[in-house]
């Protein structure tokens, strides 16, 4: 008889498969400047050691970027207790049962419900809820919701997604950098390679150059639906309630409002604002599981 799913054996099913995307696109990150290295100048040090420079100069710009920029960008506004007692309230319960630092609360004026969660460490993180999430949820439904974004902050899910982009990022740019030196590999030689090899590995590297990017999105995607159900799971463990988080999500789905948003966050939110998404719309190019699906296994964990 198969073992009856748990939050604890989601949890460590989807740790599992985001520890191996990871290690994926790190071999890709690899492997594109090895090879960019090896077809422009013969020595594939040259390219893993660029690609290192471009990612860490991604790293600082993004570090430098900051919370405040996240939040600006989203047309979120830091709130204080005084303001909405009741947030207040959930948010700290939930960041008690998570085990983190109490986060600071923003507000979102918008009707549209949604909400994330965004910092580099649990020590400064910040939670962001739309105003429409507030005003249409039940106080389980909203327990729910705060909890798996506080799943995202205990879990290091923002650290996660910052370095599957960067890394993504420096093999974007790696291939574009190939892509525009390979017209003049051609001229270049050494001893011990003769012609043939030169060509062989230029068009490795063409072909690496094109179809990168692509499997660098799909993993990226990949990695982001296996957060989002990690951080599901996990909501189910501060809460103890599977229907909280289960009714909040078939809510938002129903939910039709617009939104305006950055489209550089919508992988934050605990579901696409974007209206074609929403309903749980999937496609290998979606930052966020069906909506369908992720109810189906937070009802299967009643009990």
């Amino acid at each position: 008889m198969a073992q009856k799913e748990t939050f604890r054996t989601l949890i460590a099913a989807n740790r599992r498969n985001s520890a191996i995307l990871m290690l994926g696109m790190l071999a890709l990150f690899g492997a594109a400047g090895a090879i960019f290295g090896e077809a422009l100048v013969a020595d594939f040090r040259v390219g893993l050691i660029a690609g290192i420079i471009i990612v860490g100069i991604l790293l600082l710009f993004a570090w430098l970027g900051g919370e405040s920029a996240i939040m600006a960008l989203n047309g979120a506004e830091e709130i204080t207790k005084e303001d909405c007692p009741p947030l207040f309230n959930v948010v700290e319960e939930m960041s008690l049962a998570a085990g983190v630092p109490m986060p600071r609360v923003y507000i979102i004026p918008t009707d549209c419900p949604n909400a994330f969660a965004t910092g580099p460490n649990p020590e400064n993180a910040a939670v962001a809820v739309t105003t429409g999430l507030y005003e249409k949820l039940t106080r389980d439904e909203l327990q729910g919701v705060i909890a798996h974004e506080m799943a995202h902050i205990r879990n290091y899910d923002i650290r996660y997604s910052m370095l599957m982009a960067i890394l993504a990022g420096g093999i974007v740019m790696l291939s574009e950098i190939f892509l525009r030196g390979s017209f003049f590999a051609t001229s270049r030689r050494r001893d011990d390679r003769d012609n043939n090899l030169q060509l062989l590995f230029l068009v490795i590297g063409i072909v690496f150059a094109i179809l990168s990017p692509i499997i660098t999105a799909l993993i990226q995607m990949a990695m982001s639906r296996q957060r989002e159900y990690l951080a599901d799971a996990s909501a189910v463990e501060f809460t103890r309630n599977p229907d909280g988080l289960a009714n909040a999500l078939a809510k938002l789905a129903a939910d039709t409002e617009p939104m305006e948003y950055s489209k550089t966050s919508e992988s934050m939110y605990i579901v696409s604002p974007a209206l074609n998404l929403r309903g749980g719309m999937d496609s290998w190019f979606s930052t966020h599981p069906p909506i369908s699906e992720r109810i189906k296994r937070l009802r299967e964990l009643r009990g």
